[in-house]
């Protein structure tokens, strides 16, 4: 059942950015990075924990999810360390998930030819 929860709850988030990139003049650079800030929005809302709980890796994983961490880092870095956890918080929450991005970047470049589609 829980995979059934990941796959729709990831699903309909995939679907709404495939609606709006269809029916917007949003490019996929800006439906991305607002998919970041409406983590954020809803989770600083409290409305993103319970989607999280109910949809697991579906809402976790996407870009939505990424948000959600960086509130809820910024959240408990402000309760243990003052308004100084507000600039560190998000960034040592998602260091981790940062560093693999780089990474996985930086192994496609050097096994792939990187360049200008000719």
């Amino acid at each position: 059942m829980d995979y059934l929860k990941a796959f729709l709850c990831g699903g309909i988030l995939c679907a709404v950015g495939q609606i709006l990139i269809d029916r917007t003049q949003l490019t996929p650079a800006r439906i991305l990075t607002g998919y970041v800030v409406a983590g954020v929005a809803l989770s600083a809302l409290g409305l993103y924990q319970p989607i999280a709980d109910w949809g697991g890796a579906g809402a976790t994983v996407p870009l939505t999810g990424f948000g959600h961490a960086l509130a809820k880092g910024v959240e408990t870095a402000v309760a243990e360390e003052g308004w100084l956890g507000g600039l560190t918080g998000g960034l040592s929450a998602t260091a981790g998930g940062i560093a693999a991005a780089v990474v996985a970047g930086l192994v496609m470049a050097l096994v792939f030819r990187p360049g200008d589609k000719r």
